[in-house]
């Protein structure tokens, strides 16, 4: 698709296309850079998904020009894996964008169909996720009779199939709850997932009264419970939790600040001194917030 550019003609642009020669000739087995040319699909996954996370960071700090920046890198894992299917002629980069336009046309039939009556929904949120729901549901019912057609001996898929295992765990649980709630596997309202929270917090000690190998398990149910009530409650786990992250990297600094103040560190200082200095830092971020 992308005929590799003289490296001397190699100039920045604005258009996608100047990306896909680029990464064509950074693939190039002749003359490209030797760390491309090795990497496979594999290889190249664990950097697709630090991208996905710098670009979640970026906006979480509302860095505008960061996330351009970290928007960038991404486009390049997108631009990346599309190369390395075109040279095992799996597929290429236009094929990756025919595949999302299609896609995003099929599901916005209040957008782009004839439609009137799928229109007059579009004002209705709930109404448009419902009908989301469905037109996903009928593309996973469309794929499952493809791969019966073509023999595929893969099993039959779950509902739960479409959430990817790639995803940080709390992101994972909050997608599988809601998959199962489509169907109507759901608490009913936050209080009732509070109860459960409860019900978790007395396995968990009585798992550690017994010293038991389930105390893991439990943890984990209990953490499962908390994305939970976060997703009733209208809350993204994940960038809560990464608030509450960098909030105690905040209140830390101020600690070791406070001790080197003093000639000390946290190595050597008690934790009384640590936790009066934490509280310090509470206290003025409370008198910022007012």
């Amino acid at each position: 698709m992308c005929a590799p550019l003289p490296r001397n003609a190699m100039k920045p642009a604005r258009d996608i296309s100047r990306l896909l020669e680029i990464m064509a000739a950074l693939r190039d087995p002749d003359t490209g850079c030797p760390w491309d040319i090795r990497q496979d699909f594999a290889s190249i996954l664990p950097y697709t998904i630090e991208e996905a996370h710098e670009v979640a960071d970026a906006i979480h700090r509302g860095d505008r020009v960061d996330l351009c920046d970290e928007l960038g890198d991404l486009l390049l894992q997108v631009a990346f894996h599309a190369r390395m299917a075109e040279e095992e002629g799996s597929f290429a980069f236009p094929d990756v964008v025919e595949a999302i336009t299609t896609k995003l046309i099929r599901r916005h039939p209040h957008v782009f169909g004839e439609d009137a009556a799928a229109r007059d929904r579009a004002n209705n949120p709930g109404e448009v996720k419902e009908l989301w729901e469905a037109i996903k549901a009928r593309e996973r019912a469309e794929k499952a009779a493809r791969r019966a057609l073509a023999g595929s001996s893969a099993p039959a898929q779950s509902l739960l199939d479409g959430v990817s295992p790639s995803l940080p765990a709390l992101s994972r649980a909050v997608a599988l709850q809601k998959k199962a709630g489509t169907v109507g596997f759901d608490w009913n309202n936050p209080r009732a997932v509070l109860a459960k929270m409860r019900e978790e917090i007395d396995e968990i000690e009585e798992a550690l009264d017994k010293d038991t190998p389930t105390l893991a398990g439990e943890i984990g149910d209990m953490l499962f419970a908390i994305a939970n009530l976060a997703r009733h409650a209208g809350i993204e786990p994940e960038g809560a939790l990464e608030g509450t992250n960098r909030k105690f990297m905040r209140r830390f600094a101020h600690i070791e600040a406070g001790l080197a103040a003093r000639g000390s560190t946290p190595a050597s200082a008690s934790l009384d001194e640590m936790e009066a200095l934490w509280v310090e830092a509470k206290s003025h971020e409370s008198g910022q917030s007012g």
